[in-house]
Protein backbone atom coordinates (compact mmCIF):
# COMPACT_ATOMS: atom_id res chain seq x y z
CA UNK A 1 0.00 0.00 0.00
CA UNK A 2 1.48 3.61 -0.84
CA UNK A 3 1.66 5.91 1.70
CA UNK A 4 -0.85 7.98 0.24
CA UNK A 5 -3.72 5.34 0.42
CA UNK A 6 -2.32 4.48 3.72
CA UNK A 7 -3.26 8.03 4.53
CA UNK A 8 -6.66 7.70 2.93
CA UNK A 9 -7.05 4.37 4.96
CA UNK A 10 -6.64 6.02 8.27
CA UNK A 11 -8.60 8.87 7.62
CA UNK A 12 -11.68 6.53 6.27
CA UNK A 13 -11.69 4.43 9.57
CA UNK A 14 -11.06 7.56 11.85
CA UNK A 15 -7.71 6.03 12.81
CA UNK A 16 -4.90 8.69 13.98
CA UNK A 17 -1.33 8.19 12.34
CA UNK A 18 1.90 10.10 11.93
CA UNK A 19 3.38 10.41 8.90
CA UNK A 20 7.40 10.50 8.56
CA UNK A 21 9.15 12.34 5.61
CA UNK A 22 12.74 12.04 4.97
CA UNK A 23 13.11 15.83 5.35
CA UNK A 24 16.98 16.13 4.64
CA UNK A 25 20.18 13.62 3.24
CA UNK A 26 22.98 15.07 3.60
CA UNK A 27 26.24 12.28 2.55
CA UNK A 28 24.80 8.50 2.34
CA UNK A 29 21.68 7.07 3.78
CA UNK A 30 19.18 4.56 3.16
CA UNK A 31 16.77 6.70 1.61
CA UNK A 32 16.52 9.47 -0.43
CA UNK A 33 14.79 13.24 0.76
CA UNK A 34 11.41 12.40 0.57
CA UNK A 35 10.79 8.86 1.08
CA UNK A 36 7.86 8.48 3.24
CA UNK A 37 6.34 6.15 6.23
CA UNK A 38 2.85 5.96 7.66
CA UNK A 39 2.60 5.04 11.12
CA UNK A 40 -0.80 3.66 12.89
CA UNK A 41 -0.89 2.05 16.26
CA UNK A 42 -1.03 -1.13 15.59
CA UNK A 43 0.92 -1.08 11.51
CA UNK A 44 3.03 1.08 9.32
CA UNK A 45 3.03 1.21 5.66
CA UNK A 46 5.98 2.62 3.70
CA UNK A 47 9.54 3.07 4.45
CA UNK A 48 12.09 5.42 5.82
CA UNK A 49 15.10 3.09 5.16
CA UNK A 50 14.79 0.74 7.44
CA UNK A 51 17.03 -0.18 10.37
CA UNK A 52 17.84 2.27 13.36
CA UNK A 53 16.43 5.24 12.14
CA UNK A 54 12.89 3.68 10.70
CA UNK A 55 12.44 2.21 14.12
CA UNK A 56 13.30 5.26 16.06
CA UNK A 57 11.17 7.00 14.04
CA UNK A 58 8.23 4.54 14.56
CA UNK A 59 9.36 4.17 18.41
CA UNK A 60 8.60 8.56 18.69
CA UNK A 61 5.68 8.02 16.49
CA UNK A 62 3.76 5.45 18.78
CA UNK A 63 4.57 7.96 21.84
CA UNK A 64 2.80 11.01 20.21
CA UNK A 65 0.19 8.79 19.46
CA UNK A 66 -0.87 7.76 22.81
CA UNK A 67 0.05 11.33 24.00
CA UNK A 68 -1.88 12.93 21.26
CA UNK A 69 0.40 15.25 20.34
CA UNK A 70 -0.32 17.49 17.71
CA UNK A 71 2.46 19.32 17.08
CA UNK A 72 4.99 17.82 14.10
CA UNK A 73 8.58 16.86 15.30
CA UNK A 74 12.31 17.06 13.56
CA UNK A 75 14.49 14.51 14.80
CA UNK A 76 18.19 14.29 13.29
CA UNK A 77 20.15 11.24 13.10
CA UNK A 78 24.32 11.02 12.15
CA UNK A 79 24.72 7.50 10.95
CA UNK A 80 28.42 6.66 11.60
CA UNK A 81 29.22 3.68 13.55
CA UNK A 82 30.68 6.19 16.86
CA UNK A 83 26.86 7.06 17.61
CA UNK A 84 25.15 4.98 20.14
CA UNK A 85 21.52 3.62 18.78
CA UNK A 86 18.48 2.12 20.11
CA UNK A 87 17.98 -0.36 17.40
CA UNK A 88 21.23 -0.97 16.23
CA UNK A 89 24.22 0.70 14.03
CA UNK A 90 24.16 2.33 10.88
CA UNK A 91 27.27 3.57 9.41
CA UNK A 92 26.42 4.92 5.75
CA UNK A 93 28.25 7.75 6.56
CA UNK A 94 25.74 10.60 6.30
CA UNK A 95 23.19 12.65 8.59
CA UNK A 96 19.59 12.32 7.68
CA UNK A 97 16.72 14.85 9.07
CA UNK A 98 13.63 13.05 9.48
CA UNK A 99 9.76 15.31 10.23
CA UNK A 100 7.18 13.28 12.07
CA UNK A 101 3.22 15.08 11.20
CA UNK A 102 0.64 14.11 13.05
CA UNK A 103 -2.46 13.00 11.18
CA UNK A 104 -5.38 13.53 13.52
CA UNK A 105 -8.98 12.40 13.45
CA UNK A 106 -11.02 15.39 12.01
CA UNK A 107 -13.89 16.49 13.43
CA UNK A 108 -17.19 14.72 12.66
CA UNK A 109 -20.47 17.15 11.96
CA UNK A 110 -23.71 15.95 11.12
CA UNK A 111 -26.53 18.68 9.94
CA UNK A 112 -30.07 17.22 10.38
CA UNK A 113 -32.26 19.09 7.84
CA UNK A 114 -30.69 20.37 4.43
CA UNK A 115 -33.52 23.03 3.72
CA UNK A 116 -32.12 27.12 3.13
CA UNK A 117 -30.17 27.30 6.23
CA UNK A 118 -28.26 24.03 6.29
CA UNK A 119 -27.88 23.76 2.42
CA UNK A 120 -25.69 27.52 3.50
CA UNK A 121 -24.29 25.82 6.49
CA UNK A 122 -22.91 22.67 4.32
CA UNK A 123 -21.16 24.93 1.83
CA UNK A 124 -19.16 27.04 4.79
CA UNK A 125 -18.51 23.97 6.66
CA UNK A 126 -17.26 22.18 3.55
CA UNK A 127 -14.44 23.96 3.42
CA UNK A 128 -13.27 23.02 6.70
CA UNK A 129 -11.26 19.69 7.08
CA UNK A 130 -14.15 17.74 8.62
CA UNK A 131 -16.24 14.43 8.06
CA UNK A 132 -19.47 16.61 7.27
CA UNK A 133 -22.88 14.44 7.19
CA UNK A 134 -25.84 15.34 5.64
CA UNK A 135 -29.31 13.72 6.45
CA UNK A 136 -32.89 15.01 5.64
CA UNK A 137 -35.86 13.39 4.70
CA UNK A 138 -36.98 15.13 1.95
CA UNK A 139 -35.12 13.36 -1.60
CA UNK A 140 -35.49 16.43 -3.31
CA UNK A 141 -33.22 18.26 -1.38
CA UNK A 142 -30.56 15.59 -1.44
CA UNK A 143 -30.40 15.42 -5.89
CA UNK A 144 -26.35 15.83 -7.16
CA UNK A 145 -27.77 19.03 -8.78
CA UNK A 146 -28.88 20.50 -5.64
CA UNK A 147 -26.10 19.58 -3.78
CA UNK A 148 -23.52 20.55 -6.85
CA UNK A 149 -22.04 24.00 -4.81
CA UNK A 150 -20.57 21.45 -2.79
CA UNK A 151 -18.65 19.49 -5.18
CA UNK A 152 -15.11 20.98 -4.41
CA UNK A 153 -15.59 20.30 -0.90
CA UNK A 154 -12.40 20.08 1.23
CA UNK A 155 -14.42 18.01 3.78
CA UNK A 156 -15.47 14.18 3.17
CA UNK A 157 -19.34 14.21 2.26
CA UNK A 158 -21.35 11.64 3.77
CA UNK A 159 -25.62 12.08 2.17
CA UNK A 160 -27.94 10.34 4.29
CA UNK A 161 -31.73 10.06 3.27
CA UNK A 162 -33.87 9.02 5.88
CA UNK A 163 -37.53 8.97 4.71
CA UNK A 164 -39.04 7.51 7.92
CA UNK A 165 -37.09 8.23 11.43
CA UNK A 166 -33.91 10.62 10.62
CA UNK A 167 -32.98 10.01 14.60
CA UNK A 168 -32.06 6.38 13.89
CA UNK A 169 -29.12 7.79 11.61
CA UNK A 170 -27.54 8.82 15.34
CA UNK A 171 -26.12 5.68 16.19
CA UNK A 172 -24.01 4.85 13.11
CA UNK A 173 -22.42 8.54 13.65
CA UNK A 174 -18.64 8.47 14.39
CA UNK A 175 -17.64 8.90 17.63
CA UNK A 176 -17.72 12.59 18.82
CA UNK A 177 -19.81 14.05 15.74
CA UNK A 178 -21.03 17.24 16.65
CA UNK A 179 -24.92 17.56 16.16
CA UNK A 180 -27.21 20.37 14.44
CA UNK A 181 -30.31 20.25 14.53
CA UNK A 182 -32.74 22.47 11.90
CA UNK A 183 -35.18 19.86 10.13
CA UNK A 184 -38.83 21.58 8.27
CA UNK A 185 -40.99 19.89 11.05
CA UNK A 186 -40.56 20.69 14.31
CA UNK A 187 -41.92 17.17 15.55
CA UNK A 188 -39.03 15.75 13.43
CA UNK A 189 -36.63 18.14 15.75
CA UNK A 190 -38.30 17.05 18.94
CA UNK A 191 -37.40 13.50 18.03
CA UNK A 192 -34.09 14.39 17.17
CA UNK A 193 -33.43 16.12 20.37
CA UNK A 194 -34.69 13.24 22.46
CA UNK A 195 -32.68 10.77 20.66
CA UNK A 196 -29.73 12.56 20.67
CA UNK A 197 -29.95 13.02 24.67
CA UNK A 198 -29.74 9.01 24.51
CA UNK A 199 -27.09 8.55 22.24
CA UNK A 200 -24.14 8.49 24.23
CA UNK A 201 -21.06 8.54 21.92
CA UNK A 202 -21.93 12.17 20.39
CA UNK A 203 -20.40 15.26 20.70
CA UNK A 204 -22.01 18.64 21.29
CA UNK A 205 -25.77 18.76 20.38
CA UNK A 206 -27.33 22.44 18.72
CA UNK A 207 -30.76 23.08 18.09
CA UNK A 208 -32.34 26.07 15.56
CA UNK A 209 -35.18 28.02 16.84
CA UNK A 210 -37.18 30.61 19.14
CA UNK A 211 -37.16 30.55 22.60
CA UNK A 212 -40.75 29.60 22.28
CA UNK A 213 -39.69 26.40 20.68
CA UNK A 214 -37.25 25.81 22.97
CA UNK A 215 -40.04 26.38 26.14
CA UNK A 216 -42.32 23.70 24.47
CA UNK A 217 -39.40 21.40 23.54
CA UNK A 218 -37.76 21.53 27.10
CA UNK A 219 -40.79 21.21 28.72
CA UNK A 220 -41.40 17.79 26.51
CA UNK A 221 -37.54 16.47 27.41
CA UNK A 222 -38.35 16.97 31.06
CA UNK A 223 -42.00 15.12 31.14
CA UNK A 224 -42.26 12.57 28.30
CA UNK A 225 -38.88 12.12 27.64
CA UNK A 226 -37.74 11.93 31.05
CA UNK A 227 -34.61 13.76 30.83
CA UNK A 228 -33.40 15.76 33.55
CA UNK A 229 -32.43 19.34 33.51
CA UNK A 230 -28.46 18.40 33.52
CA UNK A 231 -28.56 16.08 30.73
CA UNK A 232 -31.54 18.66 28.78
CA UNK A 233 -28.83 21.32 29.06
CA UNK A 234 -26.24 19.34 26.44
CA UNK A 235 -28.65 20.98 23.89
CA UNK A 236 -27.45 24.41 23.13
CA UNK A 237 -30.26 26.67 21.77
CA UNK A 238 -30.77 29.21 20.08
CA UNK A 239 -27.04 28.07 17.90
CA UNK A 240 -25.18 30.82 16.57
CA UNK A 241 -23.01 34.06 17.63
CA UNK A 242 -26.15 36.10 19.61
CA UNK A 243 -24.59 39.30 18.24
CA UNK A 244 -25.12 38.15 14.51
CA UNK A 245 -29.39 38.90 14.68
CA UNK A 246 -29.75 38.67 10.97
CA UNK A 247 -32.57 36.10 9.88
CA UNK A 248 -31.08 35.61 5.94
CA UNK A 249 -30.10 31.98 5.48
CA UNK A 250 -26.69 32.56 4.17
CA UNK A 251 -26.39 34.63 7.26
CA UNK A 252 -27.46 32.38 10.08
CA UNK A 253 -25.29 30.30 8.04
CA UNK A 254 -22.41 32.17 8.97
CA UNK A 255 -23.14 32.12 12.57
CA UNK A 256 -23.50 29.24 13.30
CA UNK A 257 -20.63 28.23 11.58
CA UNK A 258 -18.44 30.54 13.50
CA UNK A 259 -19.78 29.70 16.76
CA UNK A 260 -19.04 26.13 16.09
CA UNK A 261 -15.54 26.45 14.46
CA UNK A 262 -14.98 29.28 18.07
CA UNK A 263 -16.08 25.87 19.78
CA UNK A 264 -13.60 24.02 17.95
CA UNK A 265 -10.48 26.54 18.55
CA UNK A 266 -11.48 26.23 22.34
CA UNK A 267 -11.38 22.50 22.56
CA UNK A 268 -8.18 22.48 20.42
CA UNK A 269 -6.53 24.72 23.06
CA UNK A 270 -7.83 22.16 26.19
CA UNK A 271 -6.30 19.17 24.15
Amino acid sequence: MTWIAAVARLRACREPGVLVTVATVRGHAPREAGAKLVVGRDETWGSVGGGNVEAVAIDRAREMLAAGDAEPELMDFALNDKVTNRHGVQCCGGTVSVLLEPLPVVRAVAIFGVGHVGLELARILARQDLDLHLIDSRADLLTDTRLDALSDAVAQLHVHHTPLLPEEILDDLPSGTHILIMTHDHAEDAALCDAALRTTHLGSVGLIGSAAKWARFRKRLATEGGHDDATIDRIKTPIGLPDITGKDPATIAVSVAADLLRMFEGEGERE
